[in-house]
């Protein structure tokens, strides 16, 4: 059952539900040196703990989304909201970097529950354009999280020490159980699903992958989304370590790019009364792809900071148009497996993300080893536009 028009309490739910992802992996960046100090490692070795959330993550989503086909996304998304919060508090006691990393890792087990649960609630209540449209309504709330989240972080650190950033975080999922209960699972909110056949998760695995069609867009998903975790990776370094930035100033440039992807986002939703979503997320990517260019430019040409930020807000704010884009059109063609095709994309999305992430640690330590991880991300999703321009021009000129 779908309704075009969802009710805007609705959707601030599900955006305040994403929104669970980028603070936990942004708001405790600003406290990458004191956490290496509290623990006596490098700050290098703390960003290892990026990476295993991200993998971790897409493992949840994969067990996740096909639970929640099967079993229904109340309890998923009720029983990640739970492993996240008891693991947030475990993290906030660690004393070692063991700790951390393990904690992390089952942290992030439950934000797959969590966060795979949200777009197949969406494919539960409506289809094509409308999707993109709610998807972009989403990502307009959701993307002032990681805009604000190092902000959030720096506060916390002035008012006590890094544990109480995890605190925080357990807390915060432990208040959208109430939310979520009151708004999507009782009342008007609540929205039945078209029946899904009974599967084994491999089955409907399979299902979905055997859908020829909707591959390409895993892939350009994994490529793009790659090429912002490299970003989030590695903001402290490019920022802080390398322009010799203040924490607080860190956080104004970090929030920069979310204002960017904000913009991207605001532009999306206009777009899509006058286009479809498959020509926005080309258009979007492209932006991205010249703002790759830029950076590669701006690295080897040692451009100053004011030169290189706008170049990595274009290359950044761009996904606030491509990922809503690619979820309605992956989406599109699972009306009856939303939960496990959406699992299938946000584990590629992060599985990806945070094997390249922890391989990118082998790299050398400079700017210019980081966008060069960052283009050939990029490259992979450009290529992913061109084929999709050449697949639509073969499919308009056939007989």
């Amino acid at each position: 059952m779908t309704q075009s028009k969802t009710p805007f309490i609705v959707v601030l739910s599900l955006a305040m539900t994403m929104m669970l992802g980028p603070f936990s992996m942004d708001t405790y960046l600003p406290a990458f040196p004191i956490i290496g100090e509290s623990l006596g490692v490098s700050q290098q070795a703390v960003s290892l703990s990026v990476s295993v959330y991200v993998f971790a993550m897409a493992f949840g989503q994969l067990i996740g989304g096909a639970l929640s086909d099967r079993f229904g996304r109340q309890r998923v998304l009720m029983s990640g909201l739970a492993i996240f919060a008891l693991s947030s508090i475990v993290i906030g006691m660690a004393d070692s970097l063991n700790t951390l990393l393990w904690g992390r890792a089952v942290q992030a087990l439950g934000a797959g529950f969590t966060l795979v649960s949200v777009p197949a609630l969406v494919r539960d209540r409506v289809a094509g354009r409308d999707a993109a449209k709610l998807f972009s309504m989403m990502g307009f709330i959701m993307v002032l999280a990681p805009g604000i989240a190092p902000s959030v972080g720096s506060v916390i650190l002035t008012l006590g020490s890094w544990h109480t950033i995890f605190f925080a975080l357990a807390v915060y999922a432990l208040l959208l159980v109430p939310l979520l209960v009151r708004v999507l699972f009782t009342g008007t909110g609540k929205v039945s699903r078209m029946k899904s056949p009974k599967m084994s998760l491999l089955a409907r695995y399979k299902l979905v992958l055997s859908t020829k069609p909707a591959l390409p867009f895993i892939v350009w998903q994994a490529a793009s989304f790659s090429t912002l975790m490299m970003f989030i990776t590695y903001a402290s370094f490019i920022y802080q370590g390398h322009f010799g930035q203040s924490p607080s100033a860190f956080s104004m440039l970090f929030a920069a790019n979310i204002v960017a992807m904000l913009i991207f986002n605001i532009l999306n939703r206009i777009l899509l009364s006058r286009l479809p979503s498959l020509r926005i997320l080309q258009l979007a990517t492209g932006c991205q792809g010249v703002g790759i260019l830029l950076l590669v430019m701006a690295a080897f040409m040692e451009w100053p900071l004011y030169a290189f930020l706008p170049a990595m807000m274009l290359t950044i704010g761009s996904i606030g148009a491509i990922s809503p884009n690619i979820q309605a059109c992956f989406l599109e063609y699972f009306p009856t497996s939303g939960g496990t095709a959406a699992a299938l994309l946000g584990a590629a999305q992060f599985g990806v993300a945070g094997l390249l992430s922890a391989l990118s640690a082998m790299l050398p330590h400079t700017l210019e080893a980081v966008i060069l991880a960052m283009a050939a991300c990029g490259l992979v999703a450009y290529v992913m536009l061109a084929r999709s321009i050449i697949k639509g021009r073969a499919t308009t000129e056939a007989p």
